[in-house]
């Protein structure tokens, strides 16, 4: 089928992309998955600076490299999050501000309608990120959780999260969800309830990353036959269960890359993730986007990590067949 075979840039924002673009081509990449902080995609710019979209494309293209999406997860993560001292590291100046809650959520929520017009500038008709969520922290039911503070945290997502819709609906631009620890939806239960939150509205759909299900011990592939019209984006990101008896998949309040850790992310084929019943399901849907490499592991030089991870993606890749295999047997009807 030879979908892009792309590099999404969020682990490598402290590269000018000038440099990464190099080195991604390098690699063999034929596209780089835009993150939307360091130099890599700005959106201010990309709406005040005419020139802006261009010149990104001409860098692009003077290293044979294509854009299909960009991504602004940690501005997203601010719409519905309970802000607190560790939004500030992710988020840019203008919209921590002064750290006031209602003031964060408001910004975030402005310049994420900001991130679906860059979008259209720039040619692209998907932004990848997450949500953010008021209930995450309420996954596990003790003290005991009322159905309806969960009711209340969908109910906020679609309040908030509609008015960004519209932009991306005037824009023709899709919204792609992360499924994610954290945000509003984390497995296939929660994906489906979002849906249902608003409307089923076909702005939004899921950037399918199956690192974030497979540790939880949710099968990646029945999450795409349940969802077979909204994977609009696919990230390719391994991860593997270390049980060993003393840590659970909770994480134990220790950081990726500690050894002690019931779960960790890993370079792609490295892991526990079965790539190539995914890459059925998605050929079965009729999947055509890109596959981007997003590059995650504590115990792997990354740019060793990113050159490995594009030849497994493309060996990987395959085009669904257009016959059955016994179809020189069938009867002439």
């Amino acid at each position: 089928m030879a979908r892009p075979v792309t590099l999404f840039t969020g682990q490598w924002a402290d590269m000018p992309l000038e440099d990464l673009a190099r080195k991604a081509s390098e690699f063999g990449y034929s596209g780089l998955e835009l993150a939307c902080w360091g130099d890599h995609f700005d959106v201010t710019k990309a709406l005040e600076d005419s020139s802006y979209c261009a010149a990104k494309r001409d860098l692009l293209e003077r290293h044979e490299l294509t854009v299909h999406a960009i991504s602004n997860h940690l501005v997203g993560q601010a719409v519905c999050d309970t802000i607190d001292e560790r939004h500030k590291s992710i988020l840019p100046p203008h919209v921590w501000g002064d750290g006031k809650p209602a003031g964060v959520n408001a910004r975030a929520t402005e310049e994420m309608k900001r991130t679906a017009r860059a979008a259209q500038k720039l040619g692209v008709s998907v932004v990848n990120g997450f949500t953010g969520s008021s209930i995450w922290h309420l996954f596990y039911s003790f003290p005991p959780v009322p159905g309806s503070m969960i009711d209340a945290g969908y109910k906020q997502f679609a309040e908030r999260w509609n008015p960004i819709l519209d932009v991306f609906a005037e824009c023709g631009v899709r919204f792609a969800l992360e499924v994610h620890p954290g945000e509003i939806a984390y497995d296939t239960i929660t994906a489906q309830r979002s849906l249902e939150a608003i409307g089923r509205r076909e702005e939004f759909g899921f950037n399918f990353d199956p690192s974030h299900l497979h540790w939880q011990g949710v099968d990646p592939v029945e999450f795409i036959r349940a969802f077979p019209d909204r994977i609009y984006h696919v990230h390719v990101k391994d991860a593997i269960t270390t049980l060993n008896g003393r840590a659970g998949i909770l994480g134990s309040h220790l950081n990726f890359g500690d050894p002690r850790r019931g779960w960790d992310f890993r370079s792609p084929g490295r892991g526990g993730v079965d790539f190539e019943e995914i890459i059925r399901a998605l050929n079965h849907t009729g999947y055509s986007g890109p596959l981007s490499v997003e590059w995650e592991d504590c115990g792997m030089d990354r740019e060793h990590g990113a050159a490995e991870a594009c030849e497994f993606v493309r060996h990987l890749d395959f085009a669904p067949s257009t016959r059955q295999f016994d179809a020189a047997f069938a009867e002439d009807t």
